[in-house]
Formats: structure tokens, C-alpha cells, sequence
């Protein structure tokens, strides 16, 4: 007749002496949390289009000390160009005024 073993049936193995048993499994808890803080990420900025291959976009941000960074997608390809005074100056002609709201937003007004 067989019997069932229990916990108590195991003897002197190591699962039962292991004090980092328990924390085995946070490197992978870990992995996860980054994963699912870069998909929110993505979210709240709107990012997904940097992924996706068909789309086209142009973002411009501005650092602290006033410089600015032109990062622009086309297809699978992405570039990006820092504005410095010297690439800014040029001749040119005025194509309309852009103007910020109260709430932060930005409207473009040609001319």
C-alpha cells in the first residue's frame, strides 16, 4: 500500500532551511513592474506612435537652460537635432503666429 508524503515525509532538504526561499521570486516581480511602468508611461504621453511603423511625428522639447530639441520620425527612421543659435539663424519669411492658452495649450494662427 502506498502512502501520500507530506511535508514531514521530506526529511533534512534544503527547501525547509532556505531562508531566501521566499524572496526567489522578486528579481522576477521586479521585471514586471518595470515592464508595466513603461507601458503606463507610453500611455500617459503618448508615445505609442514611436512603435508603430507607419506613422510620422515631430516632437519639440525644451530643456531647462533654453535649449531645444527637435525629434522628428519618419517610417523606422528617427532623428534628432538640437537647436543651438548658430543652426536657428537664417533668412526667412513669417508663416503666422502661435499663441499659448491659459490652459497650456497651443494654437497655431497662419497668416
Amino acid at each position: 500500500m502506498r502512502y501520500l508524503k507530506t511535508s514531514q515525509d521530506r526529511g533534512t532538504g534544503l527547501s525547509d532551511n532556505d531562508p531566501l526561499s521566499g524572496v526567489a521570486n522578486l528579481f522576477d516581480l521586479g521585471l514586471v513592474f518595470i515592464v508595466g511602468l513603461l507601458i503606463a508611461l507610453f500611455g500617459a504621453y503618448h508615445l505609442e506612435d514611436l512603435l508603430s511603423q507607419d506613422s510620422d511625428m515631430t516632437i519639440v522639447k525644451k530643456s531647462s537652460d533654453g535649449q531645444m530639441e527637435i525629434i522628428s520620425k519618419k517610417g523606422k527612421k528617427i532623428d534628432a537635432v538640437k537647436v543651438t543659435k548658430e543652426k536657428a539663424q537664417g533668412k526667412g519669411e513669417r508663416l503666422g503666429t502661435a499663441y499659448k492658452l491659459e490652459n497650456g495649450s497651443m494654437i497655431y494662427i497662419p497668416d
